[in-house]
């Protein structure tokens, strides 16, 4: 991220998440943040000058219930990315390549993360 407040702002207040543990980035005190998922550590965010630069998916979460997640990032305000080359259904899911679902979203500074489910 470009910024860890505006990373704190998103990760915690929009997707929900809690921090396991949070210091220091480079020579930033108290700029990165890890978050778990799964029961451990999973996602590393960090302010960095490069925030946003790949075009890639960063992280992707697997979900049981890819509906009632996406149901729950949209009443956070969280918009899906929607991709012209794919077919989404209203709410931004569509079908993902050998079956499932996916769904992406971007964080402020434009990294990607898919959210996948296999039904």
């Amino acid at each position: 991220m470009s910024h860890i407040g505006r990373a704190i702002a998103f990760y915690e207040g929009r997707l929900g998440l809690e921090p396991l543990t949070s210091g220091p980035s480079a020579a930033i005190p108290d700029g990165s943040r890890v978050y778990g998922s799964g029961g451990g550590p999973a996602l590393n965010v960090y302010q960095s000058a490069t925030a946003g630069q790949s075009r890639a998916t960063l992280a992707t979460w697997y979900v049981d219930d890819i509906d009632q997640v996406v149901d729950e990032l949209a009443a956070a305000g969280v918009e899906l990315v929607r991709y012209d080359a794919y077919d989404h259904d209203a709410r931004g899911i569509t079908p993902r390549a050998g079956g499932g679902r996916i769904a992406w979203i971007q964080d402020p500074d434009g990294n990607t993360f898919a959210i996948e489910a296999d039904t």
